[in-house]
């Protein structure tokens, strides 16, 4: 900091996983809040939608025009005529369906179905382990073989690379499927370039040589799992050359993948999004998920998989209100292309983004912006800089980076929380979500005390309801802007020893009931 000024974004050092560096985005992000572009004051369209073309005006007299608005949509249409769109941004706890959650709840409005990513992903860890926690970054250099399936650590997981070349110096093998080599050639052992959409019969072909060499753990999935009979039919329609066949891949190679992770042990799958886009995508996740309990890869450290660990770690929104009553309908945000030119009923007239630009992300861009420039569509945006959605808006709100307000965020990577705290002053008159969303709440009459909270009374409210690993987490490290790490029975969480399938009955669900009636057929690609 120089004179109130950001120079440089370094690594912090509470966090033992980030602290020695911090990945390229969040180190150039002092660009982005001094950008020319960044949006400092409240505005309203005066040109053609799309034009980008607004006049100035005041905070009272933008929250004034939007309840307006939305109380006239919701009288003449009803609350499901007003949807909000909205994804994650670099938003916590505070700034991210929680508040916001309270105003949409309160309206009546549409409610959001997240789709874009991790969808069938996270349906299908949900479905067969209630997304157990996973290997954690520290127990990777236990792993005598690491399988790097769908997912590219380089760009999208650099705090993960250390470990891997820990694991590889202690005599790890290291092994990518990925249709392009993301890491560099000293690291991986052995690389499968599996064609775009084929990861199912090349994971298949694998399960089915397992059963062919009498390598399947049948103790432990008699004692832990259920649904194995639908995975293994599918397997035995897939052998190994024909599997190779349909991934484009050699099948020596596929049979060296196979039997090294059947003979390694511990041996972990560190599975990612990329073999989700596309039609087969939710399936092969499934059938790259069961590899760990087939084998019977887990109580031990280094051993099992790991995907997304958020789930180990949350806020129950229940110690702080019930809006249980928000039972309106659900809108796909993938196809918001057809919501908005072929609209339903009632059709949406009142459209609230933030923490995204749907604009540049959500499928057929064209029919997007097509939509937002109806002009009976009456479209909010709070945003930080002057994206191609904020264009179209007819109110636009400057909205704050994490970088000027409070905020609580929890990992999905390591097994921390942590608190961040302003280290300059919000530039222009831009707002938090939070303040946004109170001042709508209490311009709509809406009589919650929360929309009345102070900050610092309702950063306290929402300490109180994380659940770390299901404890409670230490308020005065939160409060400090510290970060605290998850507390397991052990220093990390170990799969089948002190963490277990989240699932009703405790049972791995090897065929969840969100693969359908075919849950393990292929449909070909290319």
């Amino acid at each position: 900091m120089k004179d109130g000024v950001i120079e440089t974004i370094g690594p912090g050092s509470g966090n033992p996983i980030t602290g020695k560096f911090i990945c390229s985005k969040v180190r150039r992000f002092g660009e982005r809040v001094y950008h020319e572009d960044r949006v400092l004051h409240p505005m309203r369209r005066v040109g053609a939608k799309g034009e980008g073309t607004f006049e100035r005006v005041s905070w009272d007299e933008a929250i004034g025009e939007i309840a307006a608005r939305f109380r006239e949509i919701r009288e003449g249409h009803g609350g499901e005529a007003i949807l909000p769109f909205n994804y994650g941004g670099s938003n916590g706890f505070m700034t991210d369906e929680l508040f916001d959650s309270l105003f949409f709840a309160r309206l009546g409005e549409s409610r959001l179905a997240k789709t874009v990513c991790a969808a069938p992903t996270t349906a299908v860890a949900a479905g067969m382990y209630g997304k157990m926690a996973g290997v954690a970054f520290e127990d990777y250099v236990e792993a005598e073989l690491i399988l790097v399936w769908g997912a590219n650590p380089k760009v999208s997981n650099i705090h993960l690379v250390p470990y891997l070349k820990e694991a590889k110096r202690r005599g790890a093998t290291i092994a990518v499927v990925d249709p392009v080599r993301q890491l560099s050639g000293d690291l991986v052992d052995l690389h499968l370039p599996v064609y775009p959409g084929a990861d199912l019969p090349l994971a298949l072909g694998m399960i089915d040589r397992w059963v062919n060499n009498d390598q399947l753990d049948r103790a432990f999935l008699e004692r832990h799992a259920e649904g194995l009979e639908p995975l293994l039919s599918a397997a035995s329609s897939w052998p190994l050359d024909e599997a190779a066949a349909a991934a484009r891949v050699e099948p020596a190679d596929v049979a060296e993948l196979a039997d090294r992770l059947a003979e390694a042990s511990p041996a972990l799958i560190r599975c990612g999004w990329g073999l989700e886009r596309n039609r087969n995508g939710g399936r092969a996740v499934a059938a790259i998920l069961a590899m760990p309990a087939l084998l019977g890869k887990f109580s031990r450290r280094g051993g099992g998989y790991t995907l997304s660990n958020s789930g180990a770690g949350g806020l129950d929104a229940s110690r702080i209100w019930d809006i249980a009553s928000w039972d309106t309908r659900v809108i796909n945000m993938a196809q918001l292309s057809q919501v908005l030119n072929d609209p339903p009923e009632p059709p949406i007239r009142g459209l609230f983004v933030y923490n995204c630009n749907p604009a540049a992300t959500v499928p057929d861009q064209n029919g997007v912006m097509r939509g937002l420039s109806r002009e009976d569509l009456f479209t909010v945006v709070s945003e930080q800089v002057m994206t191609d959605t904020a264009r179209y808006a007819d109110i636009l709100l400057p909205a704050t980076t994490f970088l000027e307000h409070h905020d609580l965020k929890r990992s999905y990577g390591n097994y921390v929380v942590g608190a961040t705290k302003p280290v300059i002053e919000p530039r222009g008159e831009a707002r938090t979500n939070f303040a946004v969303f109170q001042a709508l709440g209490r311009r709509m009459g809406f009589d919650d005390e929360a929309f009345h909270w102070s900050e610092d009374e309702a950063r306290a409210r929402v300490i109180d309801a994380i659940r770390l690993n299901g404890k409670p987490v230490c308020s005065e490290a939160l409060n400090d802007g510290k970060v605290q790490r998850y507390e397991f029975d052990g220093p990390t969480p170990i799969q089948f020893e002190n963490v277990f399938p989240a699932t009703n009955d405790g049972k791995i669900h090897l065929t969840p009931d969100c693969l359908g009636k075919e849950p393990y057929h292929y449909a070909p690609v290319g």
